[in-house]
């Protein structure tokens, strides 16, 4: 042991009431100010720089973990134009309750039965099964990184390895529904509630069977346009890029009918925009008025800024809310604070009751009226199949294994039916 280090001292972070210990010029926070476990990972983080050792690998925390996997995935999850990917969100998403509930805790220390735990966690928020497991997976990924970093130790990840998934039947843990094709019928009636931009993006994809993600992204530049024959749009980004995988995608003529005025603009313009859409579905609000917007209307209407493009969320958002006019869903439901707000009577605990019970009537009339992007895909699928096999499907969807096709396309057992109608 040096006898030239000065001893670092115990100190207070008075804004979050933690101790801390200045080391090397880094701040380490301890817990709680006081307590013993805060005294503990002190002697712990001193005796270690006294003797030479890295402290952050001796008394690291699952906030340091979090924070360092975060800074790496920021870097290492990126498309090849070098653009950040949506990775680094979806861990975002999978570490939030493990540091809700374990921030302070030493990363050794956390096994089996914390994340069993985290895991409850996520089924008491009401998710479903499959995306829990896709969580937790990503959670045992970060503590892979940090033994690949010489972080953690090699037994704790292991440890982890050991908590298996969670299986059908045997959980509490909801299933997700299947995600269904819908009948074009449907979305015919829909049409009419979204603004042109929108029932454009809608037709498109019906037709071509592209992913959400791909329609959203589409710009001129990445079509190639061919007299007589169909045009080829190769997306910048897709679901399989990391994995080689080439994505094209054939636009016939009628799809083309759709496209050709979006491709007037910059070939590095988005072809489908929001601000767009929204304004022409604040002008269609303006004509059909009672009574002229006060002038602080008008000006936060100006103010709003709007993305450049659609998101998956966004162009989900804007299918929804078309569903919801369509369909006629109830104003009590649909603005639920609104109406809520006009009951003066209530008091805050009868207010939240009824706020949640609103918002399960809601959920419940969404999950019967609405569709989403994903079920357009389906839908051309299910044709697709029916039309010229399997095989065309998966070529047309971008499926390396037919397997997954099958799970886009329905079978058609109006078939079946028939056939078994004459020889069953």
């Amino acid at each position: 042991m040096s006898l030239s280090k000065r001893k670092p001292a115990y100190l207070l972070h008075r804004p979050t009431g933690q101790a801390r210990v200045r080391i090397s010029g880094k701040d380490t926070y301890l817990g709680k100010f006081g307590t013993p476990e805060s005294r503990e990972r002190y002697e712990e983080l001193v005796t270690a720089w006294l003797m030479g050792q890295d402290p952050s690998q001796v008394a690291l925390t699952i906030d340091d973990l979090a924070l360092l996997f975060l800074d790496f995935a920021k870097t290492y999850y990126r498309h090849r134009d070098g653009t950040e990917t949506r990775s680094t969100n979806h861990f975002r998403q999978a570490l939030r309750p493990v540091i809700q509930l374990y921030g302070q805790t030493l990363v050794r220390d956390f096994g089996p039965r914390s994340l069993k735990r985290v895991r409850e966690t996520m089924i008491e928020a009401g998710h479903c099964r499959n995306y829990i497991n896709c969580l937790v997976g990503k959670i045992k990924r970060v503590f892979r990184w940090g033994v690949e970093e010489e972080l953690v130790p090699p037994g704790v990840y292991q440890a982890l390895v050991a908590v298996s998934g969670l299986r059908e039947g045997r959980t509490a843990a909801r299933e997700s529904d299947p995600v269904r094709p819908v009948p074009e019928s449907i979305v015919e009636r829909t049409l009419p509630a979204f603004t042109s931009v929108v029932a454009d993006m809608v037709r498109l994809q019906l037709l071509t069977g592209m992913r959400p993600g791909e329609v959203c992204q589409l710009r001129p530049g990445d079509v190639t346009r061919r007299d007589n024959e169909a045009w080829s749009y190769i997306p910048r980004h897709h679901k399989t890029e990391h994995h080689g995988r080439q994505r094209k995608i054939f636009i016939g003529p009628e799809g083309q009918k759709i496209l050709a005025p979006y491709l007037l603009r910059a070939a590095d313009a988005y072809c489908f925009s929001p601000r767009e859409s929204e304004q022409e579905r604040s002008r269609t609000r303006r004509e059909s008025r009672q009574s002229p917007m006060t002038p602080s209307q008008a000006r936060r209407a100006d103010q709003r800024t709007l993305c450049e493009f659609y998101t998956k969320d966004t162009y989900n958002r804007a299918i929804q809310r078309g569903c919801e006019t369509a369909f006629e869903m109830p104003d009590e439901l649909r603005y639920i604070d609104r109406f809520l707000k006009r009951d003066k009577s209530l008091t805050p605990a009868q207010l939240a009751k009824l706020k949640k019970e609103r918002q399960l009537e809601a959920a419940a009339w969404r999950k019967e009226h609405c569709w989403s992007p994903n079920q357009l895909r389906h839908t051309r699928a299910t044709t697709i199949r029916e039309r010229f096999g399997l095989e065309a499907a998966q070529i047309v969807l971008g499926h390396a294994d037919p397997k997954v096709t099958e799970i886009y396309a329905e079978r058609d057992f109006t078939k079946a039916a028939e056939i078994m109608r004459l020889i069953g």
